[in-house]
């Protein structure tokens, strides 16, 4: 039975074509396969997907300016894989709108793992909406955090910590996204701001509820994530 989510997999190698359909298939998705750059694009605006999968290595384009064609039309996830591993290229990914990545070789389990990640959270938080996790509940519009019922009382550089974070959940934040999303470009070369003020707010919220005590992750050498 389809799940009804469209993954587009945009890769030149057959073999991982193949391999992506089968396993893909195999639990529900349908999978739009695309060979080259140009090929991914149009599909991205014309099939609509609920995901992409987007290698960097294709024959005609470059991965990163495909991933920023796709961006100029869609918010639609997109996950990169890559064999580049190093900090800084996770960095540029993450900062040229990349939602997450997979560095090759990765498990099946590992990239099924993303998949329902990206896919519960494709869609984008607005102002007046309410974001729920577990005993964790923020209402934008009103600037206001509960948990467990009870109101956890935030500076509005800490809510607006926190709401960026939400904003992207389920997505590595790079660190100079969140310092120029909070404090403003100049202070993207900050970083012991954003270190302060994420033991801060995990203080006020892991005090709070245990079950939150994990929620906000640390990406070593590249920022955080939300755990959702």
């Amino acid at each position: 039975m389809r799940t009804g989510a469209r993954i587009l997999v945009i890769d030149d190698e057959k073999s991982i074509r193949r391999f992506m359909d089968a396993s893909l298939s195999a639990k529900g998705y349908t999978v739009l396969p695309a060979r080259t750059g140009a090929e991914g694009v149009k599909a991205a605006a014309q099939e609509h997907p609920d995901v992409v999968l987007l290698d960097l290595n294709l024959p005609d384009k470059d991965g990163l300016a495909v991933l920023k064609e796709i961006r100029g039309f869609s918010a639609v996830p997109v996950i990169v894989l890559t064999v580049k591993s190093g900090d800084a290229d996770k960095e540029l990914l993450l900062d040229s709108g990349a939602d997450d990545y997979l560095t090759k070789p990765f498990s099946l389990t590992e990239l099924l793992a993303r998949i329902r990640v990206s896919l519960r959270h494709s869609v984008n938080l607005r102002e007046d909406v309410a974001f729920r996790h577990g005993p964790l509940e923020i209402d934008f519009a009103a600037r206001k955090v509960l948990v467990s019922g009870e109101e956890a009382r935030l500076t509005a550089t800490e809510f607006n910590l926190l709401k960026a974070l939400v904003s992207h959940a389920g997505k590595v934040v790079t660190r100079q996204h969140l310092l120029s999303e909070v404090w403003g470009p100049y202070a993207v070369e900050q970083s012991h701001y954003l270190r302060i003020y994420v033991s801060q707010l995990r203080r006020k919220l892991e005090t709070r509820s245990p079950e939150l005590k994990g929620f906000i992750i640390t990406d070593p050498g590249v920022g955080y994530r939300v755990g959702v």
